[in-house]
C-alpha cells in the first residue's frame, strides 16, 4: 500500500493511495490501521461501489466498528474517510494496476496539487474510467450511451399522481383579490 497524505490542506484532495487490489476487505483495513497510527481514527469509509468488488458492509479494526458504504454516486477514484465527528480525508485512489512511476507521480500530485482525481490520473497517464463508471476506456472499446428510459404508466398510476397532485390552484400574496 502506497500513501501519501496532507489532511487539511485545503485542495480538493487531502492525499493519495495506491492499493495492491480492489477487495475492500483486504485494502481498507490496512488503509484504516495506517490513518490511526497517524491520528486519524476512522469510524466510516464511503467509496464507489463499480470501482471495488463486492463485500462486506463492516470491518472491525483494532476493536472498532467500521461501517463501508459504497455509493453508485461517489466519485469512481477516491475514497472518503470519516472519523468521529465528521472529520473527512478524501483520498485519490491510484488503480492497482497502475505501473509504479505513474502510480507515485500521481500520489504525489495528489498531496500537492488542488487537481480532481480524475485530471491527476490523466496528467499521469492513469488510466480513468469511461463514461460508465467501474469500466477503464481501452483503445478499441466502445462505450454505448444509455438511451433514455421511457416511462410507461397503466391508467392506475396516472390517477394516483394526479390524487397525489391535488388540485391546482392559484397562489397570490395576502390580500390580493385578483381585481384590479
Amino acid at each position: 500500500m502506497g500513501a501519501e497524505t496532507a489532511p487539511g490542506g485545503g485542495g480538493l484532495l487531502d492525499g493519495g493511495w495506491w492499493p495492491r487490489s480492489t477487495d475492500p476487505a483486504t485494502e481498507f483495513l490496512p488503509l484504516i490501521t495506517a490513518m490511526a497510527a497517524r491520528g486519524l481514527p476512522v469510524v466510516r469509509v464511503s467509496f464507489h461501489l463499480g470501482t471495488w468488488a463486492p463485500g462486506g458492509r463492516r470491518l472491525t479494526v483494532r476493536d472498532t466498528v467500521v461501517e463501508l458504504e459504497g455509493f453508485r454516486t461517489a466519485e469512481p477514484h477516491t475514497v472518503v474517510l470519516i472519523g468521529p465527528h465528521r472529520r473527512r480525508t478524501r483520498l485519490l485512489v491510484v488503480p492497482p494496476s497502475t505501473p509504479d512511476d505513474a502510480a507515485r507521480a500521481a500520489l504525489r500530485a495528489a498531496a500537492e496539487t488542488d487537481a480532481t482525481a480524475e485530471d491527476i490520473l490523466k496528467r499521469h497517464n492513469v488510466p480513468v474510467p469511461g463514461k460508465r463508471a467501474g469500466t477503464t476506456a481501452q483503445p478499441g472499446w466502445r462505450i454505448a450511451a444509455a438511451r433514455p428510459r421511457r416511462e410507461v404508466a397503466d391508467d392506475a398510476t396516472r390517477e394516483l399522481r394526479a390524487a397525489l397532485r391535488g388540485p391546482r390552484r392559484d397562489v397570490r400574496p395576502a390580500g390580493d383579490t385578483g381585481a384590479s
